[in-house]
């Protein structure tokens, strides 16, 4: 019998073809999770698949979609209710950057689309899953947002408003949920070596970013934590320095 910490579990990423994303599904996977590895990119997700098989032994289910795509996000949980009946770890990581421009310089369908993908994609996927969670022994999820949720600066209008929109969403229904045992974090991983970074810093030195592999094992260690209400935002970089969850 396995003693690895996560057997047996179920546990759904989005943007897992690379980034955070994929690190996440590699840190579930290698714990013992089922991964549902959700992204655009069917290419993207077989080389996952392949790293996952070479890691494990296991391979992972795979999902090319868009997350913009409602009723796929819709049809989506009918399919995992159907094959797996639960849903034990969530980790929401797929997001676009947008234009970075002044506000009144943005074009209405390309704010239409950073919405679409990181905010109402979001409202989807809470509602198509939190059945499956709330089929779980103890569930957890995990929503990847951003410093300038917090802190907005100038030309990242689109993003930032939606990554504010998506924690406000979060904890409102993280409240509505305090007497299950679904749990869910928010998680700011902060600059990391990732192809968002890079288009949003072009001239930035990516090897002074910390690789998206470290934080797999915050993602893994959150995924098993006794949460509370996400009321603060959990820190890449003050778990990194504290070697512990500071608060979840």
């Amino acid at each position: 019998m396995s003693d690895l910490p996560l057997t047996d579990k179920i546990a759904l990423v989005t943007g897992a073809s690379r980034g955070i994303g994929r690190a996440a599904a590699l840190a579930l996977a290698e714990a013992g999770a089922h991964v549902v590895a959700v992204a655009r990119t069917q290419g993207g997700l077989e080389e996952l698949d392949d790293q996952i098989r070479s890691a494990t032994g296991q391979s992972a289910t795979l999902v090319p979609l868009d997350i913009a795509d409602g009723e796929a996000l819709d049809q989506l949980g009918y399919v995992l209710f159907r094959r797996f009946g639960r849903l034990d770890v969530l980790v929401h990581a797929a997001a676009i950057l947008g234009p970075v421009t002044p506000v009144s310089h943005v074009e209405p369908k390309h704010w239409d689309q950073v919405v679409a993908v990181n905010l109402t994609a979001a409202f989807r996927l809470i509602r198509t899953t939190e059945p499956l969670l709330r089929a779980a022994e103890a569930a957890r999820a995990i929503f990847l947002t951003s410093g300038v949720a917090a802190r907005p600066r100038a030309f990242w209008g689109p993003y930032a408003t939606t990554k504010a929109g998506l924690e406000a969403m979060v904890r409102t229904w993280a409240d509505e949920l305090e007497t299950t045992k679904v749990r869910a974090a928010i998680l700011n991983p902060g600059p990391m070596r990732t192809a968002m970074r890079a288009e949003a810093m072009p001239g930035e030195d990516p090897l002074t970013l910390p690789d998206p592999s470290e934080i797999g094992p915050l993602i893994l260690e959150l995924a098993q934590a006794e949460l509370g209400l996400p009321e603060v935002t959990v820190a890449f970089a003050d778990w990194k320095k504290a070697g512990r969850l500071v608060s979840a």
